[in-house]
């Protein structure tokens, strides 16, 4: 009996350490979960604060740019979307010679109005340290010479969309109103050909052919690098 009681009691000298260990692990990992979820709410609760500025940010800058060219766009035929900040210049025929990066005279007067005005409102101590960059883009139809693929057009189409913003942020760049910004400029201003890759289509999804061939203007502002940071961090 006293050899039972003591295989007995061994046994349960056993068992008692391994259901403490079985209770800290469930411990350790409730904890490791509560971390988590903390750090994942933290997170969002960030990313939402970053969204909230963006939106208002992108509310006052559209408020200001309408206000301030409200009466230019109809003849300028131009356009500011809301959505993503885009000044649009939609009439081909006044923007280039076609199939040439050559800005006509038309072109060149609305640059000289529109530019200066521009960019006096983006350098303003409201939206100055907001602003990481500021993208001249252009855009074509799919349309090529008879004959050529539509790989060929394509690329093609790129080549005459980069050469397109290349003449208009060399020429915008360098008319002397904004020449107190330059320094800002060059570090801010790009130019970016995208060929036939963001295509205007009509009501019925059709190309539409003549829209599609323009140059826009485009804000992106920090907030997309303050998402990527605190995504980065939480890794």
């Amino acid at each position: 009996m006293e050899l039972d009681d003591e295989d007995g009691g061994n046994q349960d000298g056993h068992w008692i350490p391994l259901s403490d260990l079985m209770t800290g692990l469930m411990i350790m990992f409730l904890l490791l979960a509560v971390a988590y979820m903390t750090r994942v709410e933290a997170e969002s609760a960030n990313i939402k604060e970053v969204a909230i500025a963006y939106n208002e940010v992108r509310d006052q800058l559209y408020e200001d740019l309408e206000r301030e060219f409200k009466e230019d766009l109809p003849r300028w035929k131009a356009q500011i979307v809301k959505a993503d900040l885009a000044v649009q210049f939609t009439e081909p025929e006044v923007l280039f010679t076609s199939g040439s990066s050559d800005l006509r005279d038309n072109f060149k007067n609305i640059l000289n109005d529109f530019f200066p005005r521009y960019i006096a409102i983006l350098t303003s101590p409201k939206y100055r340290e907001s602003i990481t960059e500021i993208r001249i883009e252009g855009h074509t139809s799919s349309e090529w010479y008879t004959g050529s693929s539509d790989l060929q057009a394509y690329f093609n189409n790129m080549a005459l969309s980069q050469e397109r913003t290349r003449s208009t942020l060399s020429f915008a760049l360098t008319l002397p109103q904004v020449r107190r910004e330059e320094s800002w400029l060059r570090e801010h201003l790009t130019a970016n050909g995208l060929s036939s890759s963001r295509l205007i289509r009509t009501s019925d999804g059709q190309e539409d052919a003549k829209r599609s061939r323009r140059v826009e203007f485009r804000v992106r502002t920090d907030a997309e690098n303050r998402i990527a940071k605190i995504l980065e961090f939480s890794q």
